[in-house]
């Protein structure tokens, strides 16, 4: 993954893109303070730059936190838990199998973009996207898809 482009935000835009992420935040406040770049790739996925660090991803229409982003920024909603025998998979940028699925927030839809953390810690192992509701997480099958995982191209950083 390449930037392309990279560009200062203007005020309604990066006002736009702080309103998709405060329903996740207790406190927006540090966006509302930072300096938002965006960042073009060349593939599917643009980067926003909260003061020079990838901490949120455009994903098609929508904007969500990079694995580092929900490290920092500490989200509270969309989370997926799982067990410590599924982190080996999910940082190698396995699917979310329902079996490793500890707690889900129940509010998730299929479609909706997840944070996926291990369940000792709660520390964020990846984003993904739910195939299905957050209440149907549990049993056999796939539940969510894996976008960007620690140790992937996002995570180490882009070659400008």
């Amino acid at each position: 993954m390449k930037i392309k482009s990279r560009h200062h935000l203007k005020g309604s835009e990066a006002r736009r893109i702080i309103a998709d992420l405060e329903p996740f935040l207790e406190d927006a406040s540090v966006l509302r303070r930072a300096s938002l770049e965006r960042g073009v790739t060349d593939e599917d996925i643009d980067l926003i730059f909260v003061n020079g660090k990838a901490l949120i991803m455009k994903v098609g229409d929508h904007h969500f936190f990079t694995v580092l982003g929900a490290i920092e920024l500490s989200p509270n909603k969309n989370l997926v838990v799982v067990d410590s025998g599924a982190v080996r998979f999910i940082v190698n940028g396995a699917d979310v199998m329902k079996p490793g699925i500890v707690s889900a927030d129940p509010d998730i839809q299929p479609g909706d973009l997840v944070i996926i953390a291990e369940e000792r810690y709660k520390k964020p192992l990846a984003i993904g996207r739910a195939l299905i509701s957050g209440q149907e997480m549990k049993g056999e099958g796939k539940a969510v898809k894996s976008l960007h995982h620690v140790g992937d191209q996002i995570w180490k950083g882009l070659e400008e």
